[in-house]
């Protein structure tokens, strides 16, 4: 069994090392996702329940204010009409409307 060559072998650590970054990184994905699900669970979980001053009239307004802004798609917009109403869909479509208006002359 002839050995490797210096530079065989730091071709396969360097192989190694893209892998084990690629696999690092889909975990990170992994948990972020996870994160968003698990806040946007309890979310919705405290504005069914309500049990408090802030699930009540808080938290719905302050989602019915910040949500139109972050949204930015009309099909994720579509997801909130529940919480937002129809107006949401409509606003993200407009702003892209307006946002492609002002790009294109």
């Amino acid at each position: 069994m002839a050995k490797r060559s210096i530079t065989e072998r730091l071709a396969q650590l360097e192989a190694q090392r893209k892998a084990l970054q690629t696999k690092l990184g889909k975990q990170e994905r992994a948990k972020d996702t996870r994160r968003k699900v698990l806040l946007g669970a309890f979310v919705l979980y405290r504005l069914e329940k309500g049990q408090d001053a802030f699930s009540k009239e808080q938290l719905p307004a302050w989602l019915k204010k910040e949500l139109p802004g972050f949204i930015t798609r009309e099909d994720d917009a579509a997801l909130f009409i529940d919480l937002l109403g129809e107006s949401a869909s409509k606003a993200g479509s407009s702003d892209k409307d307006s946002a492609a208006a002002s790009v294109h002359p």
